[in-house]
């Protein structure tokens, strides 16, 4: 997933994952507002696997065995 950042006019830096609606965040420094949007990202994931939604982020990344 692709992080944007931009620095906004007060100085603030805002991170934002356009593949995750709502997954917008800012910090103090560029790398603050990243890891932010990071861990809400997986935060927004494992809500959406919790309750039974597809994330075509993830198809590729388990693999289920019988």
């Amino acid at each position: 997933m692709i992080v944007e950042t931009e620095r906004e006019e007060d100085g603030r830096w805002i991170a934002e994952i356009p593949e995750l609606p709502g997954v917008m965040t800012y910090g103090k420094t560029r790398d603050e507002a990243v890891s932010r949007a990071k861990a809400l990202a997986l935060r927004v994931m494992a809500d959406r696997l919790d309750h039974g939604e597809e994330i075509p982020e993830l198809k590729e990344v388990f693999a289920v065995v019988s």
